[in-house]
């Protein structure tokens, strides 16, 4: 209020921002971003929560709240989505502020309690909040390497998060653990993962590499812009995550067209795939020869 001048309009804003930050969208009515609030922690913490908890999805909420935060009642999905969450939050905090750790551009000349701060909230938001501190543009390509993972992971299934889910790649590690152990099947939490949910978890995997491959390989050759920026533009695309390193708007328009397409289709596109092959499961009346073609 003491900002804007009127209590009625830091209402509104307070509204729009606890929507946005909920959806996920990352859009802001500063053109300076959260830059503006950078040090308001009363304003920056509400959004870095409505952040994290619009990111888990509908199916998580659901579940908490009929087991009534009993854990022994919460299903696999909650399971999953929770620890891989957390996991990647503590690792995005990590990862961010060693790379930014002596960037002067960055966090590099703040307080040590400030720059951690300021990589808890980088965290929550690389992988689909879309609201920055500070601009991302000025970080390194350490940094942006390491969001570009982020984001292409995004939230929870049946979340406002984008991304491949952090569902798809906890299965995938756990059929990398259960293989590199030599079992024959994906144990979890006392849950056995069915095959054909591994197999839905490489199909969307595979289906967003090859949309951001495809898409970053026709921003490249029809602008002027190295890899590592129109990689990072591309998958926050495909991720609806909001980050931008300015990219967008130095593209031509068939550029412009491009990222547009892949956040429809990167926001329908992976959930359309799972429901398709949910839906068409078949059984087949006959086994033929087994046969392992050399892998590795």
């Amino acid at each position: 209020t003491a900002t804007e001048g009127s209590f009625g309009l830091g209402l509104w804003h307070g509204l729009f921002y606890a929507v946005s930050a909920f959806g996920n969208a990352g859009f802001t009515l500063h053109a300076e971003g959260l830059a503006t609030f950078d040090g308001n922690f009363a304003i920056l913490i509400p959004i870095m929560v409505g952040v994290f908890v619009g990111s888990l999805g509908f199916p998580v909420f659901l579940n908490l709240i009929r087991a009534r935060w009993v854990r022994k009642q919460w299903t696999l999905h909650t399971k999953l989505t929770l620890a891989t969450t957390l996991i990647l939050f503590a690792l995005g905090a990590v990862g961010w502020c060693v790379a930014e750790w002596n960037n002067p551009a960055t966090i590099g000349e703040r307080s040590v309690p400030d720059s951690i701060f300021h990589g808890l909230f980088a965290s929550v938001m690389m992988r689909s909040g879309g609201f920055s501190i500070v601009d991302p543009a000025m970080s390194s390509p350490t940094a942006w390497l390491f969001t570009d993972a982020l984001m292409f992971v995004g939230g929870g299934s049946a979340s406002t998060a984008g991304g491949i889910k952090v569902t798809t790649l906890a299965v995938l590690f756990l059929a990398i653990v259960a293989e590199a152990r030599g079992t024959k099947h994906v144990n979890v939490a006392g849950r056995r993962i069915p095959v054909s949910t591994q197999r839905l978890a490489i199909s969307v995997t595979f289906l967003g590499a090859t949309l951001v491959l495809v898409s970053t390989s026709m921003i490249m050759l029809t602008n002027p812009v190295g890899l590592d920026r129109a990689l990072f533009e591309v998958i926050s695309a495909f991720a609806t995550c909001g980050l931008s390193i300015g990219l967008s708007e130095e593209l031509n328009p068939f550029g412009k067209y491009v990222l547009s397409a892949l956040m429809l289709m990167g926001r329908v596109g992976p959930i359309a795939l799972a429901t398709a092959l949910a839906v068409r499961q078949r059984n087949v009346l006959f086994t033929l020869p087994e046969e392992r073609p050399v892998i590795g």
